[in-house]
């Protein structure tokens, strides 16, 4: 049976109770529960991984174009984010618990499906599906560890859980190719990848979870309908850092949606090459730049709320450069290529572990799922499901006006091109958004710590 919950939730200000009298008080089993939250996490981007490891397969037994390949991805993405705004909206209203379990459930079992798709229609839809289990994950996870640890902590907190982007990456990347070369198909990974789903789905049934914030009747009124959507999309800050998720996510998806391709078209890499590489750059960098985030925000948190969001606002504009530094190198540099964009990585994983505990501070507690999913929904909409598409459309658009060799094709060429612009300029959309952000946080942070009936 789960634990008793006897640990009140935390407000946007720190405090374990509202008149911020009483030290914040983090649960025995805090961390142990977010450890679990992460391993879910790690099967969710696993899982999301899947498809952009073997596209070439995928590409060449469908007979898809490189834009078709991006609608596949960006089709996930896209139910990702609306379904999440309602499933979000629930994960403040009804059990968190159940609708991560739910999830996971789901989204494992059309994992399995999709190995299975006799089509392009029949991936698409099983994909579309994985999107809607998936996307029950993250509000409601985000908004259990915002509930557990006071604002001074939850940099490091949300960290750990956002561990399961890179270690998600990281395996799928280092396992796929491997699992395909081992037996010779691209849909066995889908089929083994859904079994730890479904056990880690039964632990969280019986997690312990921290006691949520009491809502009134008054309360729960005023938020009917679409009415506590649009009190959240008037906070200054939240646009600021949906424009920063639009940069992060451009390039995070184009990268996870391209980068194996590019791998194996320009640098002339085997798929367990190109996948080795790929897991370097986004799965090993990405590890390194949550790891460090978390510590390094956390201690700048104690100066102020500026102060956190500048080190995700330093970080991106440096990371632009080195992208752009990277796509310079030649077809024969994969190695050069590989460390570049990884130290890139390395700046753009800082994003999230400072972004998501901005976002806590700006709402009540009562509205953080809605509010995380919400800022999840803008930035898959317009970023995570447009980066793959334009990626793809340009790649193809370069390609036509491309002059193949002997040893590069035009379409290697044109994805190559393609990246080389978007990933620097979606890096440097992302820091304007965090720097936007900075100008707004204390503000909007004051707000949200003011009794309801003064605002």
């Amino acid at each position: 049976m789960p634990i008793s919950r006897t640990f009140p939730p935390h407000d946007s200000t720190g405090s374990s109770n509202a008149d911020g009298n009483a030290p914040p008080v983090i649960p025995p089993y805090a961390w142990r529960l977010v450890g679990l939250l992460a391993v879910a996490n790690v099967l969710n981007f696993y899982d999301r991984a899947l498809p952009t490891i073997v596209a070439e397969d995928i590409k060449a037994e469908f007979g898809l174009s490189d834009t078709r390949l991006g609608v596949l991805m960006s089709g996930f993405t896209v139910i990702y984010a609306l379904a999440g705004i309602m499933l979000g909206r629930m994960a403040d209203r009804r059990s968190r618990r159940m609708i991560m379990v739910g999830g996971l459930v789901l989204w494992s079992f059309l994992t399995a499906a999709s190995g299975g798709a006799w089509s392009f229609a029949a991936l698409l839809i099983f994909r579309l599906g994985v999107g809607v289990g998936e996307a029950s994950y993250a509000p409601a996870a985000n908004a259990t560890v915002f509930d557990m640890f006071p604002v001074e902590k939850r940099s490091r907190a949300t960290a750990m859980l956002q561990l399961g982007l890179p270690l998600g990456l990281l395996l799928a990347f280092f396992t796929t190719g491997p699992l395909v070369e081992a037996f010779g198909s691209w849909r066995t990974p889908f089929f083994i990848a859904a079994i730890p789903g479904l056990v880690v789905a039964g632990l969280l049934l019986v997690a312990p979870m921290p006691e949520r914030p009491a809502v009134t009747a008054q309360q729960q009124e005023r938020e009917r309908g679409g009415r506590a959507l649009w009190a959240l999309l008037r906070i200054p800050t939240m646009w600021w850092l949906i424009v920063a998720g639009i940069g992060l996510q451009i390039s995070s998806y184009s990268v996870a949606t391209f980068l194996v391709p590019l791998l194996q078209r320009y640098f002339g890499l085997s798929l367990s090459e190109a996948g080795t590489g790929a897991g370097l750059v986004m799965g090993v960098a990405g590890l390194v730049g949550v790891l460090i985030a978390g510590p390094i925000a956390d201690r700048a948190r104690r100066r102020s709320s500026v102060a956190r969001l500048a080190v995700a606002a330093v970080g991106m504009a440096a990371a632009a450069p080195l992208a752009w530094a990277a796509f310079d190198l030649s077809p024969s540099s994969a190695v050069g290529f590989i460390v570049l964009l990884s130290l890139a990585s390395v700046l753009i994983n800082m994003v999230q572990p400072v972004a998501l505990p901005a976002v806590s501070e700006i709402v009540e507690a009562r509205r953080r799922a809605s509010a995380v999913a919400i800022y999840f929904a803008a930035f898959y909409l317009l970023g995570g499901a447009f980066g793959p598409v334009l990626t793809g459309a340009l790649s193809e658009h370069f390609a036509g006006n491309a002059t193949a060799t002997a040893e590069i094709t035009a379409s290697a060429l044109g994805l190559h091109t393609s990246m080389a612009w978007l990933l620097p300029l979606s890096c440097l959309t992302c820091a304007l958004g965090v720097a936007g952000a900075m100008t707004t946080i204390e503000s909007d942070r004051r707000k949200a710590a003011q009794p309801e009936v003064t605002r």
